[in-house]
Parts: structure tokens; C-alpha cells; sequence
């Protein structure tokens, strides 16, 4: 009798580990909508990873940006890898900007704009240089027509540095 209830316990174990795996499993996979075309959604986390460079976007766009990236695309800065390697992951915040009321010639963000994500997967992405792209507003994708233009817009200026407008802020 203890044999089965052993048995039966162990099987229980097992069955709410597997639940528990697979709960997880389900969270790290969905990260919210996904982006048209490029199936790109917002990384967990992409708020707490390093910083890679600020930019100032002139008029029209008036943006304040910055680049983080994941720990693939620090090291592929850091170590001047290029391509960049599969698993490198950017995201691009921006903002408006506006004066600072504390000191006016300084610049501070206001309201976010969009954030826009580059997945590096050569099989996946392979037509537009081995880079899914994803732009957010408030959390969900834009069209699929603004989609469209990410790649024809870094393929006509940066194919030489794979695709990558983001130059390392050392």
C-alpha cells in the first residue's frame, strides 16, 4: 500500500511540475501582440537592459531616443562583432521633447512615442537581411503598412553596418 501511495504522490509531484513548466514556459514565450509581418513583440524586461547610445531626432519627429540592448547586442558592441550575431535583440525608445522647466537650455522626454524592436534570426529574417523589426504605440504594433518601411528605410542607409543605425555611445 505505501508503494502506490509513493507512487502516486510522485505522480502527482510530477504532474504539477509539468503545469508549473509549462505556465512558464507559456509567459516567456507571449509578450504581448505581436508585430505584422516580422511576428516581433516587445521583449520582457527591455526597460532594465544597458544602454547602447542617446539620440536627438530633429523636426519633423522632435524625439529624444535611446537604444538598449540585449545581453547578444552588448556583447556584439562591445567586442565590434559583425554581423551582428543571431539572438541580438535592440529596442529604441522615443519620446517628445520638450524644455526643461529647471534649466532652459536643456532638453527632457515627454510623451512617448514609439518603441521599436530589431530581432537578429538569419533563417527566420533572411529577405530583409536576417532582422525582424516591431514598432510599438502604447504597447501594440502599429499596421502592417508602417511595417513595410522599416527595412526599406535601414536597407537604403546602413547596409554597409547590417542594418544597425545605432553607433555604440562608448
Amino acid at each position: 500500500m505505501k508503494i502506490v501511495y509513493v507512487i502516486a504522490s510522485l505522480a502527482t509531484v510530477a504532474a504539477v511540475a509539468l503545469g508549473i513548466a509549462a505556465t512558464v514556459h507559456a509567459r516567456e514565450g507571449d509578450h504581448g501582440p505581436a508585430s505584422p509581418i516580422y511576428g516581433v513583440q516587445l521583449p520582457e524586461g527591455y526597460r532594465d537592459w544597458p544602454f547602447i547610445a542617446p539620440a536627438q531626432e530633429a523636426a519633423p519627429l522632435n524625439e529624444l531616443r535611446v537604444v538598449v540592448g540585449n545581453p547578444t547586442a552588448m556583447r556584439a558592441y562591445r567586442e565590434n562583432i559583425r554581423p551582428f550575431p543571431d539572438g541580438t535583440v535592440l529596442v529604441k525608445l522615443a519620446w517628445k521633447h520638450e524644455p526643461s522647466p529647471d534649466f532652459a537650455p536643456a532638453s527632457i522626454p515627454g510623451a512617448a512615442t514609439t518603441v521599436q524592436v530589431m530581432v537578429k534570426d538569419s533563417r527566420k529574417y533572411a529577405s530583409t537581411g536576417g532582422w525582424g523589426y516591431g514598432r510599438f504605440v502604447d504597447g501594440k504594433p502599429v499596421d502592417e503598412a508602417q511595417h513595410r518601411t522599416c527595412h526599406a528605410c535601414h536597407a537604403a542607409r546602413v547596409s554597409d553596418r547590417d542594418f544597425v543605425f545605432t553607433r555604440y555611445a562608448k
